[in-house]
């Protein structure tokens, strides 16, 4: 019988070198979702709109490897998170305990994923402080914002699917759904790749 991988703390977790992949949970180090090309440019967009955004309020915006300190035994890569003004972080921390006000994640279809973002990460962000919690569904084209309340539990701030979007919470900053939509259109769903033309 195989014994069971080590568990690892959070700071073991956080010093592991940028090219290892995977989250910790419950002490153990979990696969990633494989992103898509339709998932990675969803993900680049917010990256630039809310950056737009949040710079000259001296805001943050950050990509996937963004390390958060969940708690003990626990930590997890948004796809994209965002400080709003105000928040101070140390430049060489290798992960943060700071809960940003809002992380993003970005829907992909198997259904491990779908649980995950939908459920456990729910919770998990609840339980962390996070004050916004946004999912991006590409091929239902569903925005979803829940809003964590007094009682620490998230709700359902906004759900939209196109026009410009007014985001609750983050002063000023409207997001084109239906530009969104048109940067993904501007993939393949279909059409065969290069790379299966040249299978035999």
């Amino acid at each position: 019988m195989t014994a069971p991988p080590p568990r690892l703390t959070l700071e073991k977790w956080a010093d592991m070198d940028e090219d290892e992949p995977g989250e910790l949970v419950d002490g153990q180090l979990t696969r990633e979702e494989m992103p898509s090309i339709l998932h990675e440019s969803v993900v680049a967009w917010l990256i630039l709109e809310l950056g737009r955004w949040a710079r000259p309020r001296r805001g943050w915006v950050f990509g996937s490897e963004l390390k958060l300190g969940l708690s003990p035994s626990r930590g997890r890569k948004p796809d994209v998170s965002m400080y709003l003004p105000g928040v101070k972080l140390r430049a060489r921390d290798s992960l943060s305990r700071v809960p940003p006000d809002v992380v993003v994640e970005v829907a992909s279809p198997s259904p491990r994923d779908v649980l995950r973002d939908r459920m456990a990460k729910v919770d998990e962000y609840a339980a962390f402080g996070v004050r916004f919690y946004w999912l991006i569904d590409p091929e239902a084209r569903i925005l979803e914002l829940l809003e964590l309340d007094e009682k620490g539990r998230y709700s359902i701030a906004l759900v939209a699917s196109r026009g410009k979007v007014v985001v609750p919470g983050c002063d000023e900053l409207v997001l084109d759904l239906d530009q969104l939509w048109s940067e993904v259109d501007r993939l393949a769903f279909d059409e065969p790749s290069d790379d299966d033309e040249a299978a035999p």
